[in-house]
């Protein structure tokens, strides 16, 4: 056998004699305080219960976020989908998550994808609201350089990208907006399957619509193999494409897997939406011009003079809304012609028409609503020419606005969103005011333009509608008085009742009916080929009543959301 040396260190009898001779000291109070308190903090009475929550003093989430993060965390084992309709905070549960991960030690390296327009906005959230060092993923050394790193899945998917983040272990990795990975041939499908994790949150509000292949997919993405092999998959649970088979069985497998908080459970607040539908009159003079456009774009299209349609339409709804947008289209249109064309002189003929206009009856009933509330307001626009003549017209009736638009960096998009908060009354905004800022602390809104998808109407109303927000929300969408705009409004607001359905519903309508990329096609060709204004109207109202008709839920979404 093997002999083990043992040495004694005896230096500590002669201390200890000489302090039992003595009678002391034995210890000094103040450090014994410190040293329990010390104790005290550090010590988990529960393992159960969320550590996370001494960390975030000023964070107050509500229950039902709490209660996700704790079942996420203690029955899901750190992979769950968090499927909460629209607007209940589901990036606040993902932060607890994280949050409560890493004062356990228990992740470190941590990857978020999400959409690029939201990129700004969850490092924002995690870095304020829960402390996490998150950095939005800009240069390529970041990657390995920074813990917790947020991008879109197109950038981290492309070279030379792509090598980084599968080369490396991920703690955790989130997924917002997973909806968009249902179908397992797309490459961010099969790009997110390779990425190595050993937590996994998949964020959509939507996770559930026709297809059980789809969510078989989405589930075998978090968890393979939790469903079975896909032969065992159909066998189990498909009865047809739409229609589940065992449909309890598997809505208790679901319930393992996936959280839904609905708006209808009680416990959460929404304000009202207070819509409303303001006409405008068009003067004489901007009438001429409309009339005059339209006929401009029947005769450019019936001549395939231009070969693109929607730029004819883009044209005539710009006419709407103000005579600085449509005036750039017509330059761009004359110079792209030959100097032979007919066209030229008509182009030439409308441009005298702009020049000849002094006032915009739109502008001036949004100065009207704007000094009849005496509050702040965000004013979206589809055109760049229109947001900046809107901005001079209000400094010329003493109302401060400041603008946000797509072209600007993400420092002056938060450099103008605070100058709104604190100083101006009026944000005016194109597109990308509807995605990835949170302005609560405003409560009204005017369409001055109305886009064509209804899915961008509710993205700009959920800027200011959503939970948190303590009053009534005020709509107000301006249309001028028989013209394209008008039309556009009776579709949205009367017919399927925009205004009242959340993002949710329109996600599934507009998917189920395959109208992500043909809704604007499908508009345009009405306005051009419709030979009176009584067969347009019925085309338009036939849109409105399939969609009307698929505000049902389906028989998938029905029956086995948990």
């Amino acid at each position: 056998m093997f002999k083990i040396p043992v040495n004694f260190n005896r230096e500590w009898i002669t201390d200890l004699k000489s302090k039992l001779k003595e009678d002391g000291p034995w210890h000094k109070w103040e450090l014994f305080q410190l040293a329990y308190q010390a104790e005290e903090v550090t010590s988990v009475a529960n393992f159960d219960e969320l550590q996370c929550l001494k960390h975030l003093p000023q964070l107050e989430p509500f229950p039902h976020q709490l209660e996700t993060a704790k079942k996420v965390i203690t029955e899901m084992h750190g992979r769950a989908i968090l499927a909460d309709e629209v607007g209940l905070g589901k990036t606040i549960e993902a932060g607890l998550i994280i949050k409560e991960y890493m004062v356990r030690s228990l992740a470190k390296k941590i990857l978020i994808l999400v959409p690029a327009s939201l990129v700004v906005q969850w490092a924002r959230e995690l870095n304020q609201k829960f402390g996490i060092p998150a950095v939005a993923q800009k240069k390529e050394y970041m990657w390995k350089q920074y813990d917790v790193v947020i991008a879109s899945i197109d950038t981290a998917k492309r070279d030379p990208h792509r090598d980084h983040v599968l080369s490396q272990e991920y703690d955790m990795l989130i997924i917002d907006e997973a909806h968009k990975l249902k179908n397992k041939n797309t490459k961010n499908y099969q790009f997110i399957k390779e990425i190595k994790k050993k937590y996994c949150l998949l964020l959509t509000a939507t996770p559930i619509q026709n297809d059980l292949d789809e969510l078989y997919n989405l589930i075998t993405l978090l968890k393979p193999g939790y469903l079975g092999q896909t032969t065992d998959f159909q066998k189990n649970y498909v009865e047809s494409k739409r229609q589940a088979r065992n449909h309890e069985v598997l809505q208790e497998e679901l319930k393992d897997i996936m959280i839904r908080n609905k708006r209808s459970d009680g416990g959460l607040f929404f304000t009202k939406r207070i819509v409303e539908a303001i006409p405008v009159t068009l003067s004489a003079e901007e009438w001429e011009l409309y009339d005059g456009v339209t006929r401009f774009v029947k005769e450019q299209y019936q001549n395939s003079v231009f070969k693109n349609p929607l730029a004819l339409i883009t044209l005539q709804r710009e006419v709407c809304s103000s005579r600085f947008a449509a005036f750039d289209t017509l330059v761009n249109m004359h110079n792209k012609l030959t100097e032979d064309s007919p066209a030229r002189q008509e182009i030439l003929r409308l441009a005298e028409l702009i020049r000849s206009i002094k006032k915009n009856a739109k502008a001036e009933k949004t100065l009207e609503l704007i000094q009849e509330c005496g509050d702040k307001v965000i004013i979206f626009t589809e055109y760049r020419k229109t947001q900046e003549y809107l901005h001079h017209y209000l400094a010329e009736n003493g109302i401060t606005s400041v603008l946000f638009r797509g072209g600007f960096k993400r420092n002056k998009k938060d450099w103008m969103t605070e100058l709104f908060q604190n100083r101006a009354q009026v944000l005016i905004a194109t597109e990308a005011g509807g995605e990835g800022i949170n302005l609560q602390f405003c409560n009204r809104i005017i369409n001055f333009d109305l886009p064509w998808n209804p899915m961008r109407v509710e993205q700009r109303i959920g800027r200011v509608h959503r939970l948190g927000q303590t009053r009534d929300v005020f709509i107000y969408n301006l249309s001028t008085q028989g013209t394209i705009e008008e039309h556009i409004l009776h579709l949205l607001y009367e017919k399927i009742n925009l205004f009242e359905m959340v993002i949710g519903e329109l996600d599934t309508i507009v998917e189920r009916l395959k109208l992500n990329q043909s809704i604007e096609n499908n508009l345009v060709n009405i306005f051009l080929e419709s030979d009176s204004f009584r067969e347009m109207e019925i085309k338009i109202n036939n849109i409105g009543e399939v969609m009307k008709m698929n505000k049902e839920p389906s028989p998938v979404s029905e029956g086995l959301m948990p």
